[in-house]
């Protein structure tokens, strides 16, 4: 039954407990308003049950650390407290000093639970477990009812390493309600949220581009045209006089012509319009949640669940 240390076991420990923390916690006796020391670190097992508290002993022996079953102890986290109930301070003299150089193995745990266990109640390993005993007037530990002298050699209770498990000393182990408080079961939801994010950029802009163009324009060009022609009088003699010859008579004509004149001139040729719409549409994701559900271990007794 390997032993694991609550960081090591699951380092976001603190999110299961609502952002509460354990370690760090007091530790006082039962009934009294003595504070003994304070949770140095805890114990769990390879399912993530508690099983020991590590308690600083400082305020009662100092530099000691010893570790207290979760069965013992009542967590308070109104007031940040641990009580531990029925240790003595000769108990706490007793107790093996835990060192977290050195494996937590059976044979250390029994020197532990010696301690704890009522000294004058033998306990077989065999024996059915049912319904706890008032608290020993001696020490204020919860003992079987059912329980066998078989292999008892004296005021040692007698195990099996081999098939003990914690569920056979809830008086050590047992978490319950009345000292305890309520175990809160999680679960993970998806929350659906949206983000505005810039995914591109449209630049709509305008450039100039050339082309030859062409226009045809009708122009008028004027020519002389000198055209000799008989009269119909020809060869009638004329009058004396009428005939009047003179040396370089000129006749003046003035020639047009049009050539085209080109200009140009801008023109609106069409509007662009730049605008955004919105497209809607429903995306679906999915993602794995985590629920914690109750694992309840009656060991055979009437439990009622309500």
């Amino acid at each position: 039954m390997a032993l694991y240390k609550l960081t090591d076991f699951d380092a976001s420990y603190r999110d299961t407990f609502g952002g509460n923390d354990i370690k760090g916690m007091s530790v006082y006796a039962e009934g009294t308003d003595e504070k003994i020391g304070t949770v140095h670190d805890v114990l769990v097992d390879e399912e993530g049950h508690f099983r020991y508290l590590v308690v600083d002993m400082g305020f009662w022996i100092f530099g000691k650390k010893v570790l207290l079953p979760v069965g013992r102890s009542r967590i308070d986290h109104t007031s940040d407290r641990v009580y531990v109930m029925g240790m003595t301070r000769e108990q706490a003299d007793n107790l093996p000093e835990y060192d977290e150089r050195q494996t937590v193995d059976y044979d250390y745990e029994e020197r532990v639970r010696g301690v704890y266990r009522t000294p004058s109640v033998p306990v077989d390993a065999s024996a059915p477990l049912e319904a706890s005993a008032p608290l020993s007037s001696q020490t204020g530990v919860d003992v079987p009812q059912s329980v066998s002298t078989t292999g008892y050699t004296g005021a040692t209770p007698v195990y099996d390493r081999d098939n003990y498990t914690y569920d056979r000393e809830p008086s050590l182990y047992g978490m319950n309600e009345q000292n305890h408080q309520t175990l809160r079961l999680y679960e993970e939801r998806l929350i659906a949220n949206k983000r505005r994010q810039k995914v591109g950029e449209v630049t709509v802009g305008k450039h100039v581009e050339t082309e030859t163009a062409r226009v045809a324009v009708p122009v008028e060009k004027e020519r002389v045209v000198v055209e000799r022609v008989t009269p119909n009088d020809a060869g009638t003699p004329v009058a004396p006089g009428e005939a009047t010859f003179r040396q370089g008579e000129v006749t003046h004509m003035d020639i047009y012509e049009e050539t085209p004149e080109i200009r140009k001139e801008a023109v609106v040729r069409e509007e662009v319009r730049v605008r955004k719409e919105v497209d809607h549409d429903t995306v679906e994701t999915q993602d794995t949640v985590r629920r914690e559900e109750l694992d309840v271990n009656t060991s055979n007794l009437p439990i009622e669940e309500r």
